[in-house]
């Protein structure tokens, strides 16, 4: 289909087209709600808890996107062949599983039903309220996903300015009279002394790292579309729109953790973000910001769940050719409304663990690859650094597993291992190991280099 494409030069229309079709796949659920939550843990410390949260939210987004660009990759495997081919198939199931209908496609589905229909409806009538909500939620992300060529211009030019404008509309009530000074209100005891780092780890929860990985693929195939298909040209566009996109993230997470503990001037803190927004919202607006808010959830959420099943789709199309791009497309939507209807409390609280022993890899392998050109994409690098990368991931991995799990004999037994390495204490204990593994790998590296000057044998390298 991409050989009869017509190559054409992009207008400033084609790149802000292009930039909100990003914009939207990547700002989802999580989105919405986890930086209006870290507002209210962070109260009077929201400014450094904000500056650790963009990093984990939106550098390591777009560095994920630089990453696709550099390598010229079209999706999560080519980023990790450099380890092999069974490394890079594991580590793109996992990826897509994770983003995709085991947590981040579902809890799209659960978001959208909680924070803007659920208090229509009676508690008793709502089991069955988000059975009918996600499969409908689900068939119409079939529905809009299932022709690539179009993905584009329904999110791009449709729903993302929709979204977009009553987002703005919220803002603009809210800001024109806030609940409370921000820097007056009173922080957890958490945020009171480690606001950075409780910020930045809050950002691995809105998964974009790794959608970023997943979503190449799609962006990619937009880009190609658009007429864009050559390797070096599509990796440029790519990254301009990427940057233009995150940076307007960043602006929105600002203001939603701003407007998160300006709330806490008037409520308590909250559950979870979802809740935030509706009290927020209703305090405003009354039943018509619930009805602007059901809109504005359900269009962002809608946004980011079709381009994660579309990116599981045309991976697992790709790699496992067996079953069609609709057969796969089917598979992930009818398993993300099985998913979603386990609850939103139970899809995060058995995302996190699995979060925090991916980001770390996937931080890892971004920044291998960004740097690739400087030690011509070595696999030993890649495999130093992996190495001593994954085993603290493993820790962080099982402490943050649920009590049944973290406080069971084996979970006591990790801990008390994890205690012994640097950063443990903050969640931050597989940085140190990634550095010395640097340090290994690089040598390693250059030993190697050495010895091809002298004997002309080859780098060991996975191209």
């Amino acid at each position: 289909m991409l050989n009869r494409v017509q190559k054409r030069n992009l207008t400033k229309r084609d790149y802000v087209t292009l930039s909100s079709m990003i914009f939207a796949l990547f700002f989802g659920a999580g989105n919405l709600i986890f930086p209006l939550h870290l507002g209210q843990l962070a109260g009077g410390h929201w400014g450094i808890a904000a500056a650790g949260f963009l990093i984990t939210a939106v550098l390591l987004p777009l560095l994920s996107v630089l990453t696709v660009c550099v390598t010229k990759s079209k999706g999560v495997y080519d980023i990790g062949k450099p380890l092999g081919a069974t490394f890079a198939v594991v580590f793109m199931v996992l990826i897509h599983f994770t983003i995709g209908p085991f947590f981040g496609t579902p809890r799209t589905a659960t978001v959208s039903f909680t924070v803007g229909l659920a208090p229509f409806f009676p508690a008793k009538y709502q089991s069955l309220a988000l059975l009918l909500f996600s499969a409908a939620f689900f068939g119409l992300a079939y529905y809009l996903s299932v022709e690539q060529s179009k993905i584009m211009a329904r999110v791009g030019k449709l729903l993302n300015p929709l979204f977009l404008l009553l987002l703005v509309a919220i803002f603009a009530v809210a800001f024109s009279s806030p609940l409370a000074h921000a820097g007056s209100t009173s922080a957890t005891a958490a945020y009171q002394t480690a606001g950075f780092t409780n910020g930045f780890l809050q950002g691995y929860n809105t998964m974009d790292a790794l959608a970023g990985l997943a979503l190449g693929v799609t962006i990619v195939t937009a880009v190609n579309f658009m007429g864009q298909t050559d390797p070096n040209k599509a990796a440029w566009v790519t990254a301009r729109a990427g940057f233009f996109s995150m940076a307007f993230e960043g602006l929105i997470y600002v203001l939603l953790i701003l407007l998160g503990a300006q709330s806490l001037g008037q409520f308590k803190l909250s559950d979870n973000g979802g809740v935030a927004f509706d009290q927020i919202v209703n305090h405003y607006m009354g039943n018509v910001g619930q009805a602007i808010l059901a809109v504005l959830i359900i269009t962002t959420c809608l946004t980011t769940a079709i381009g994660l099943v579309a990116a599981f789709a045309q991976d697992f199309h790709k790699h496992f050719g067996f079953l069609s791009y609709k057969a796969w497309l089917r598979i992930t939507c009818l398993a993300s409304f099985l998913t979603a209807n386990v609850g939103l409390n139970q899809i995060i609280a058995w995302s996190t663990p699995v979060l925090m022993f991916l980001y770390p890899l996937a931080m890892a392998l971004i920044f291998l690859s960004i740097l690739s050109p400087l030690f011509h994409k070595s696999s030993v690098v890649y495999v130093w650094v992996v190495v001593f990368t994954v085993v603290p991931a493993v820790f962080d991995m099982v402490a943050a597993f649920p009590a049944v799990v973290s406080q069971s004999t084996f979970g006591q037994a990790m801990a008390h291992v994890q205690s012994f390495l640097p950063l443990a204490s903050s969640g931050m204990d597989w940085l140190v190991p990634a550095l010395v593994g640097a340090v290994f790998g690089t040598a390693h590296y250059l030993l190697l280099q050495r010895a091809k000057t002298s004997t002309g044998m080859e780098v060991p390298m996975k191209r």
